[in-house]
């Protein structure tokens, strides 16, 4: 099937981007003469030490020493060593900047933005330093935070990080139970929190949940605690405690004493979703997230000193890492807090037309809301600023590009990127050199060695199969917590094709270089031996007016699998017959017979991860009665029991 061609970038743009620089400098260092996208892809994973050297240069990456070699042997996977011999900083990279230029705006729900310069973000990063040396933190010691997305959170990051010193943090929706399988792991000896947050209009205290934690985890020495939601907080309940303002230190004009520390050395741990057990508590290096990450900013997003960059996330979701990494590229970011859809649906777009947001960040499940809702930006907002709109979270299926075009701004670069928290960053993402087709992914990124592999590991083209890297990237996990022998990390990634990263994507990947996603391969649906991806399923359900959503799954049944769709239907409607076959119609006419669920099922609603990823595999175990743990890892674990017992299932 032909994608439709939604949008080119002009000549001007096209010249004017980073990627096109960056592809002179190929050009000229290598003696190439590439005009256009694919050929400097296929000279980057074929040259994967030079691209990255080149990297290290185009992104101004600040070094005490330098490196001795890019990497030791692209054999090694996983195990490969990146710029051995360098020794650098994180945090004084990102804060690459210093001057009077907007680096923060923050705008929470209900409350009038705020704005940072880069001056003053130095500053705040040196007193929070300051205030961590006292306390005794060093290189190595873990320091959390409970946080929302505000410019406290990025302060104590940087200031972390200056130290050398990992950071970890989750939103403050997690719950008592999520935030102890994550931080209860990790041992943190500080930890940063907001006394509360806002969501849909209410205040909802977050200190209940922290006086909690700190029963639980005695290796938190101190926490600071950030007056949000009312000037002066009562602390009796959290033993240790002290208000941020009162944390930091009182001296001005500081200097950062930024630790000198190897690349690889540790920077986040990050955490997977958990639905399956305890969260993976996954160890990246400062100098790979560092690398790859401005690789995809500069390059593939084409981030400028003059961009106001926005994406609408939690500071439990890697997006937030990645949006707090542009800092280094002298742009403007723009934080949220609070829910997109309040006091009403258009609170983002305001947010964009009164910040003048050039590069707008959202989940596709954000997109099809909209979209559901009738709203339509373009109608209502100048965003005339706007030239970028990123997607990610799960696939953005053909009808979200083209609503995004005929709804929200013709002349934009819709980039629908996919990659995961694993990696920090992307497989596959935006081109701003090339057109952008309805449905797909423009392009694997830069010196990822991304392919689709069939069941006998071979790869193919035009046809789905499993996304793996056969070539190390600088951002792979350096280890998991607690996983001495590394059998955690094999099993996650390499324990289906030895020495090639499965990341447990099912993906096809066109000719011309575009990717389109099919959904998670664990999830995949296997009725009578064929594989179907539940994406394919989603992009037609999402088309019906009555449902407001969806979750598809498969279910075992007289030796083979049977596929179950499960609806959230829109208020006042009902699932009749009549609604049913019109829903089975619609994916045979737009897919296969294959295709057709077996069944269609009200429910009352559809699980979430805290990261807004819907969870086929939970609810699989529960229609199956198998055990789901670690339910603290869903935004609405109840939703599941509603599941558990369900008499259509035993029935033809």
């Amino acid at each position: 099937m032909t994608s439709e061609m939604l949008w080119k970038p002009s000549e001007e743009r096209i010249i004017n981007s980073n990627m096109y620089r960056f592809m002179n400098l190929i050009n000229e260092r290598y003696n190439q003469t590439f005009d256009s996208y694919n050929p400097l892809y296929d000279w980057s994973i074929e040259n994967i030490p030079a691209f990255w050297a080149a990297m290290w240069e185009f992104a101004e990456i600040k070094a005490s020493t330098p490196y001795e070699e890019v990497v030791d042997d692209l054999k090694k996977m996983p195990a490969a060593r990146w710029f051995s011999g360098a020794r650098l900083n994180f945090a004084e990279n990102i804060l690459h900047y210093r001057d009077d230029q907007t680096a923060l705006i923050f705008k929470g729900e209900g409350r009038e933005s705020s704005k940072i310069s880069y001056k003053t973000l130095y500053d705040e990063v040196a007193k929070v330093a300051t205030a961590l040396k006292a306390e005794g933190i060093r290189t190595g010691d873990r320091v959390a935070g409970f946080m929302p997305n505000m410019p406290e959170t990025i302060i104590a990051m940087l200031a972390s990080t200056s130290l050398g010193a990992l950071w970890s943090s989750c939103s403050p929706d997690f719950g008592k139970r999520g935030v102890l399988d994550r931080f209860g792991q990790i041992k943190p000896k500080i930890l940063f929190t907001a006394n509360g947050y806002f969501y849909k209009g209410k205040k909802i205290d977050s200190l209940p949940v922290v006086s909690d934690v700190l029963q639980e985890i005695p290796s938190i020495e101190k926490v600071a605690v950030i007056a949000y939601t009312e000037e002066d907080p009562d602390l009796n309940s959290i033993p240790r405690s002290v208000l941020f303002d009162d944390f930091k230190s009182k001296e001005t004009d500081l200097e950062i004493d930024f630790e000198q520390l190897p690349f690889d050395h540790p920077l986040y741990i990050m955490y997977s979703s958990g639905t399956t057990g305890l969260p993976k508590c996954i160890v990246q290096s400062a100098g790979g997230i560092l690398i790859n990450q401005l690789k995809e900013l500069l390059l593939h997003t084409d981030v400028k000193r003059q961009d106001r960059i926005f994406y609408f996330t939690t500071c439990g979701w890697m997006m937030w890492n990645w949006l707090s990494c542009a800092l280094a590229t002298g742009a403007t970011l723009v934080l949220y807090d609070g829910n997109p859809f309040y006091p009403d649906a258009g609170a983002l777009w305001e947010l964009a037309q009164d910040e003048k947001i050039s590069i707008f960040g959202t989940s596709a499940g954000y997109i099809a809301a909209l979209q559901k809702a009738g709203v339509k930006p373009a109608e209502t907002y100048d965003l005339t600023p706007l030239k970028t709109i990123l997607s990610t979270g799960s696939p953005l299926p053909a009808e979200g590009f083209e609503y995004i075009y005929r709804d929200v701004k013709g002349d934009v670069q819709l980039s629908s990127i996919s990659g995961g928290t694993d990696l920090n960053g992307c497989f596959a993402l935006g081109n701003p050199m090339g057109p952008v087709y309805a449905g797909e992914l423009q392009c694997r990124g830069l010196a990822m060695k991304v392919e689709a592999f069939d069941e006998e590991g071979r790869p193919i083209i035009n046809t789905e199969g499993e996304l793996v890297c056969t070539a190390p990237f600088p951002s792979m996990p350096i280890h998991f917590w607690d996983d001495p022998d590394g059998e955690k990390y094999h099993k996650a990634y390499f324990n289906v094709y030895p020495s090639v990263w499965r990341h447990g994507d099912y993906i096809e990947i066109n000719r011309r270089g575009g990717v389109i996603i099919h959904g998670r391969s664990d999830a995949t649906l296997n009725p009578g031996g064929v594989r179907i991806g539940t994406a394919d399923i989603y992009r037609q359900v999402e088309q019906i007016e009555e449902v407001e959503d969806s979750l598809v799954t498969g279910q075992r049944w007289k030796n083979d699998e049977r596929i179950i769709l499960f609806v959230k239907l829109a208020v006042g409607v009902e699932l009749t017959d009549v609604l049913k076959q019109k829903i089975r119609e619609t994916i045979r006419k737009n897919n296969t017979p294959r295709h057709v669920p077996a069944k269609i099922l009200s429910v009352p609603d559809i699980p979430y991860t805290l990261n807004m990823k819907k969870v086929e595999i939970a609810v699989k175990k529960v229609i199956h009665h198998e055990p789901v743990r670690n339910k603290e890892a869903l935004r609405n674990p109840e939703v599941l029991d509603y599941y558990a017992d369900l008499k259509e299932l035993e029935e033809e």
